[in-house]
Protein backbone atom coordinates (compact mmCIF):
# COMPACT_ATOMS: atom_id res chain seq x y z
CA UNK A 1 0.00 0.00 0.00
CA UNK A 2 0.98 3.22 -1.13
CA UNK A 3 0.98 6.04 2.12
CA UNK A 4 -1.79 9.31 1.63
CA UNK A 5 -0.96 11.71 3.77
CA UNK A 6 -4.46 14.02 4.06
CA UNK A 7 -3.80 17.38 4.85
CA UNK A 8 -5.68 17.69 7.77
CA UNK A 9 -5.43 17.51 11.30
CA UNK A 10 -9.05 16.52 11.99
CA UNK A 11 -9.63 12.75 12.57
CA UNK A 12 -13.28 12.92 11.93
CA UNK A 13 -12.16 14.35 8.07
CA UNK A 14 -9.57 11.30 7.65
CA UNK A 15 -12.19 8.79 7.99
CA UNK A 16 -14.71 10.59 5.87
CA UNK A 17 -11.98 10.19 3.56
CA UNK A 18 -11.22 6.50 4.32
CA UNK A 19 -14.67 5.76 3.31
CA UNK A 20 -14.56 6.89 0.19
CA UNK A 21 -11.16 5.77 -0.81
CA UNK A 22 -10.94 1.76 0.91
CA UNK A 23 -10.43 -0.80 -1.67
CA UNK A 24 -7.84 2.25 -3.51
CA UNK A 25 -4.72 0.28 -2.58
CA UNK A 26 -3.77 3.93 -0.45
CA UNK A 27 -3.07 3.71 3.14
CA UNK A 28 -4.25 7.33 4.60
CA UNK A 29 -2.86 8.95 7.59
CA UNK A 30 -2.85 12.47 9.32
CA UNK A 31 -0.75 15.00 8.31
CA UNK A 32 2.22 15.63 11.44
CA UNK A 33 0.35 18.15 14.01
CA UNK A 34 3.06 20.75 13.48
CA UNK A 35 2.61 21.35 9.37
CA UNK A 36 0.55 24.13 8.55
CA UNK A 37 -0.61 25.68 5.69
CA UNK A 38 -2.04 28.96 5.05
CA UNK A 39 -5.56 29.15 3.13
CA UNK A 40 -4.45 32.06 0.58
CA UNK A 41 -6.25 30.72 -2.59
CA UNK A 42 -8.99 32.58 -3.83
CA UNK A 43 -10.57 29.36 -5.10
CA UNK A 44 -11.68 25.90 -3.11
CA UNK A 45 -9.43 24.15 -6.07
CA UNK A 46 -6.58 26.90 -5.68
CA UNK A 47 -6.73 25.63 -1.66
CA UNK A 48 -7.07 22.38 -2.25
CA UNK A 49 -3.98 22.25 -4.27
CA UNK A 50 -1.64 24.57 -2.41
CA UNK A 51 -2.49 22.30 0.77
CA UNK A 52 -1.90 18.92 -1.12
CA UNK A 53 1.31 20.58 -2.93
CA UNK A 54 3.05 21.87 0.60
CA UNK A 55 1.89 19.12 2.96
CA UNK A 56 3.79 16.01 0.18
CA UNK A 57 6.84 18.19 0.12
CA UNK A 58 7.25 18.56 3.67
CA UNK A 59 6.51 14.92 3.99
CA UNK A 60 8.10 13.98 0.97
CA UNK A 61 5.06 11.82 0.77
CA UNK A 62 1.65 11.32 -1.90
CA UNK A 63 -0.72 13.70 0.00
CA UNK A 64 -4.28 14.76 -0.91
CA UNK A 65 -6.57 17.74 0.89
CA UNK A 66 -10.22 19.27 -0.22
CA UNK A 67 -11.15 22.85 0.04
CA UNK A 68 -14.99 22.90 0.84
CA UNK A 69 -17.72 25.34 1.68
CA UNK A 70 -20.67 26.76 1.30
CA UNK A 71 -21.73 29.66 -1.19
CA UNK A 72 -25.40 31.32 -1.17
CA UNK A 73 -26.81 33.03 -4.58
CA UNK A 74 -28.20 35.64 -2.72
CA UNK A 75 -24.79 36.54 -0.63
CA UNK A 76 -22.76 36.32 -4.11
CA UNK A 77 -21.19 33.22 -3.42
CA UNK A 78 -20.40 34.08 0.67
CA UNK A 79 -19.29 32.47 2.65
CA UNK A 80 -17.45 30.86 -0.13
CA UNK A 81 -13.24 30.07 1.10
CA UNK A 82 -14.34 31.65 4.00
CA UNK A 83 -16.94 29.30 5.46
CA UNK A 84 -14.70 27.53 8.17
CA UNK A 85 -13.55 31.06 9.34
CA UNK A 86 -16.96 32.70 8.68
CA UNK A 87 -17.28 32.88 12.57
CA UNK A 88 -15.80 31.53 15.64
CA UNK A 89 -18.57 27.99 15.79
CA UNK A 90 -20.80 26.60 13.75
CA UNK A 91 -23.94 27.75 15.69
CA UNK A 92 -22.43 31.58 14.99
CA UNK A 93 -21.85 31.00 11.57
CA UNK A 94 -25.45 29.86 11.03
CA UNK A 95 -26.52 32.75 12.50
CA UNK A 96 -24.47 34.81 10.80
CA UNK A 97 -25.84 33.42 7.16
CA UNK A 98 -29.28 33.21 8.32
CA UNK A 99 -28.92 36.87 9.39
CA UNK A 100 -27.55 38.44 6.36
CA UNK A 101 -30.10 36.30 4.12
CA UNK A 102 -32.56 37.60 6.12
CA UNK A 103 -36.25 37.15 4.42
CA UNK A 104 -34.46 37.00 1.08
CA UNK A 105 -36.69 34.68 -0.83
CA UNK A 106 -34.16 33.65 -3.37
CA UNK A 107 -32.47 30.90 -0.80
CA UNK A 108 -30.72 28.91 -3.27
CA UNK A 109 -27.10 27.56 -2.83
CA UNK A 110 -24.56 25.28 -3.19
CA UNK A 111 -22.02 23.31 -0.96
CA UNK A 112 -18.99 23.09 -3.12
CA UNK A 113 -15.80 20.11 -2.54
CA UNK A 114 -12.67 20.75 -4.58
CA UNK A 115 -9.70 18.03 -3.92
CA UNK A 116 -6.46 17.64 -5.17
CA UNK A 117 -3.61 15.08 -5.11
CA UNK A 118 0.26 15.79 -4.90
CA UNK A 119 3.51 13.64 -5.89
CA UNK A 120 6.15 13.65 -3.37
CA UNK A 121 7.74 16.54 -5.05
CA UNK A 122 4.70 18.69 -4.71
CA UNK A 123 3.46 18.21 -8.18
CA UNK A 124 -0.48 18.21 -8.72
CA UNK A 125 -1.09 14.96 -10.21
CA UNK A 126 -5.21 14.84 -9.85
CA UNK A 127 -7.69 17.43 -9.10
CA UNK A 128 -11.78 16.85 -9.26
CA UNK A 129 -14.62 18.67 -7.91
CA UNK A 130 -18.30 17.89 -6.96
CA UNK A 131 -21.25 20.26 -6.53
CA UNK A 132 -24.63 19.87 -4.40
CA UNK A 133 -27.20 22.43 -5.05
CA UNK A 134 -29.89 22.94 -2.44
CA UNK A 135 -31.44 26.27 -0.57
CA UNK A 136 -31.03 27.79 2.95
CA UNK A 137 -33.46 26.94 5.11
CA UNK A 138 -35.45 29.94 7.55
CA UNK A 139 -34.03 27.73 10.99
CA UNK A 140 -31.63 24.99 11.48
CA UNK A 141 -33.31 21.17 11.21
CA UNK A 142 -31.60 17.89 12.60
CA UNK A 143 -28.60 16.93 14.72
CA UNK A 144 -26.24 15.14 12.79
CA UNK A 145 -23.45 16.42 10.38
CA UNK A 146 -21.39 18.90 10.91
CA UNK A 147 -20.98 23.09 10.02
CA UNK A 148 -23.48 24.57 7.82
CA UNK A 149 -26.07 20.78 7.29
CA UNK A 150 -28.58 21.68 9.27
CA UNK A 151 -29.73 24.86 7.22
CA UNK A 152 -28.63 23.13 4.02
CA UNK A 153 -31.87 21.82 2.22
CA UNK A 154 -32.23 19.17 -0.61
CA UNK A 155 -35.37 19.60 -2.14
CA UNK A 156 -35.50 16.55 -4.12
CA UNK A 157 -34.81 14.51 -0.62
CA UNK A 158 -37.35 17.39 1.39
CA UNK A 159 -34.44 16.53 3.64
CA UNK A 160 -31.46 19.34 5.03
CA UNK A 161 -27.88 17.31 5.34
CA UNK A 162 -28.00 17.25 8.92
CA UNK A 163 -31.24 14.79 8.81
CA UNK A 164 -29.43 12.55 6.27
CA UNK A 165 -28.08 8.79 7.18
CA UNK A 166 -24.10 9.22 6.84
CA UNK A 167 -24.33 6.61 3.88
CA UNK A 168 -27.11 9.28 1.98
CA UNK A 169 -25.09 12.00 2.45
CA UNK A 170 -22.37 10.78 0.85
CA UNK A 171 -24.02 9.56 -1.97
CA UNK A 172 -25.12 12.73 -2.73
CA UNK A 173 -22.97 15.34 -1.14
CA UNK A 174 -20.57 17.46 -3.16
CA UNK A 175 -17.42 15.92 -1.09
CA UNK A 176 -18.90 12.29 -2.20
CA UNK A 177 -19.39 13.38 -5.75
CA UNK A 178 -15.61 14.59 -5.77
CA UNK A 179 -14.15 11.45 -4.53
CA UNK A 180 -16.82 9.63 -6.95
CA UNK A 181 -14.97 12.21 -9.52
CA UNK A 182 -11.42 11.69 -8.10
CA UNK A 183 -11.72 7.69 -7.57
CA UNK A 184 -11.49 6.28 -11.53
CA UNK A 185 -8.20 8.55 -11.91
CA UNK A 186 -6.83 7.55 -8.54
CA UNK A 187 -6.86 3.75 -10.20
CA UNK A 188 -5.16 4.84 -13.28
CA UNK A 189 -1.93 6.08 -11.29
CA UNK A 190 0.64 3.39 -12.58
CA UNK A 191 3.14 1.97 -10.20
CA UNK A 192 5.90 3.84 -12.26
CA UNK A 193 4.44 7.05 -11.43
CA UNK A 194 3.94 6.27 -7.75
CA UNK A 195 8.44 6.09 -7.73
Amino acid sequence: MTLLVVATGNPGKLREMQTYLENSGWELTLKPEELEVEETGETFAANACLKASQIAKATRNWAIADDSGLQVDALNGSPGVYSARYAKTDSERIARVLRELGNEVNRQAQFVCAVAIARPDGAIVLQSEGICRGEILHAPRGNDGFGYDPIFYVPELQLTFAEMTRELKGSISHRGKAFAALLPQLYTLSSPELG
